[in-house]
């Protein structure tokens, strides 16, 4: 009987356990997942700490029993893998307090990818928190509706520091704000959501603004102050904002140490390296999800696109191939999209110029500000949609959408043009559908890439 090791318990490991043991049911496949949460949905969990979602229980998609006993997989919860030994085939790994080593045909890291935490002064204080479990989300939840308690003292927060304009500390900022907080925002770049590109990122602050959070752009954080051991306060090179506590949401790494402990070869991003297969540089050795690479269908070059999409998508082609049916695990374009208040905020392909010239493009791009329904038609908005192209070719290299309607399914469209290398001239003539409650005649996406092939024929 062959076995696999998984070592992981969300999206890519276990996406490729169930995919594996479906395909062949006598494949022995062993999951090891070092925390008690396996196949939760992290992606919501500002919105249970905003409130929106009642129960942290309602984001596992299924339990561990479920796994265990319907689908046959022999899933180890607290169970965390120390060594890697590819030249015997093992793993080492920890449970209450035991060492032990699993024999392995084949082995898959899915371990994913952890909360950055760049070396600011104060970091450890009490009330300084990032959002990279489910622990950690109870555990904020816990703070906004009890208080903060240390050294016998309990602070009911009034005013939050968040440290990075990103995903989490966007999504974050609205549910603080909804939970009656004093919000800042912290972010060392000039824009939030740097990868959504500047047109987007402008209008994002502005509705951020209007709703009452302070936006500090280009404001690295120096230091958190702390009183008796419980943060204060956030201390920038301008001044220092007072808080009570803080969301560090500087971005995340893949988690590669196991890995390279055990011979496993990184690229450039410094998440593992992996062929179209997911294999990596040892024999039969796997890796999937937010700790390993995939390649740009843009660029065609590897990247390191953190998304449960692809963890999940990669994850599954991984377990198709170990039972016997040789998948690709595919393309990624890096598409995206988040909620920030009354917007709807989305990206895909490569957006930035500079990028898109260091990948061999000469970019072309054009922002423009089109309705999201007929003229006519009550209830619509305005968005803004920013495409970018190669001058040369014409090829559309990438897109970036926000509004307050229609922008987290028309992504999906200009997504599906990347994976077909379309041109703008291409795209332009898409036979989209129309009525006026849902799109103008001719639709964002569709007058966004006549103008911009425009453009491109004129020069």
């Amino acid at each position: 009987m062959n076995s696999t090791i998984i070592i992981g318990g969300d999206a890519a490991g276990l996406s490729a356990a169930s995919k594996l043991k479906r395909e062949d049911p006598d494949h022995e496949v062993i999951v090891l997942e070092r925390g008690e949460w396996v196949s939760y949905g992290a992606c919501g969990l500002p919105y249970y700490v905003k409130g929106d979602i009642d129960s942290l229980e309602d984001l596992v998609v299924m339990e561990a029993e479920e796994f265990r006993n319907e689908r046959d997989i022999d899933l180890r919860t607290d169970t965390e893998a120390t060594a890697i030994d590819a030249d015997d085939r093992t793993v080492t790994a920890e449970s209450n307090g035991e060492t032990f080593e699993l024999p392995y045909d084949n082995l898959l890291i899915a371990t994913g990818a952890g909360a950055l935490t760049p070396p600011i002064e104060g970091i450890d204080l009490t009330g300084v928190f990032t959002l990279q479990s489910m622990t950690a989300g109870r555990q904020i939840k816990q703070v906004l509706e009890d208080g903060l308690e240390h050294d016998g003292e309990r602070i009911e927060p009034e005013a939050v520091g968040i440290v990075g304009g990103g995903y989490i500390g966007v999504e974050m900022a609205e549910a603080f704000h909804e939970r009656g907080l004093d919000v800042h925002l912290f972010e060392m770049l000039p824009h939030v959501l740097n990868p959504f590109g500047e047109p987007t990122a402008r209008v994002v602050e502005d509705h951020l603004r209007e709703k009452g959070v302070t936006v500090h752009l280009e404001t690295p954080v120096e230091a958190f102050q702390g009183r008796n051991g419980r943060v204060v306060g956030v201390a920038t090179p301008e001044n220092t904002v007072t808080v009570d506590f803080a969301l560090m949401g500087a971005g995340v790494h893949p988690r590669t140490e196991l890995a390279e402990e055990a011979g496993v070869e990184l690229g450039q991003s410094g998440a593992i390296a992996t062929d179209r297969y997911g294999e990596t540089n040892l024999d039969d050795v796997y890796a999937a999800g937010d700790c390993a690479e995939g390649t740009h269908v843009v660029t065609g070059e590897p990247d390191h696109v953190p998304l449960a999409l692809t963890a999940n998508r990669h994850g599954r082609a991984i377990g198709a191939s170990l039972a016997g049916n040789r998948t690709r695990t595919g393309p990624i374009a890096g598409t995206a999209v988040l909620k920030a208040f009354d917007l709807e905020v989305a990206r895909t392909g490569i957006v930035d110029p500079e990028r898109a010239a260091e990948a061999g493009f000469d970019p072309v791009q054009k922002t423009l500000e089109l309705p999201s329904r007929a003229h006519y038609y009550p209830g619509g908005s305005e968005l803004t949609v920013t495409l970018v192209a190669d001058k040369n070719s014409g090829r559309l290299l990438g897109a970036s959408m926000v509004g307050e309607e229609g922008v987290a399914q028309r992504i999906n469209s200009v997504a599906a043009a990347l994976h077909t290398e379309v041109t703008v001239g291409e795209l332009e003539q898409f036979d989209f559908a129309y009525a006026p409650a849902y799109s103008p005649t001719w639709d964002p996406v569709l007058t966004s890439a006549k103008v911009l092939n425009g453009t491109i024929d004129s020069n």
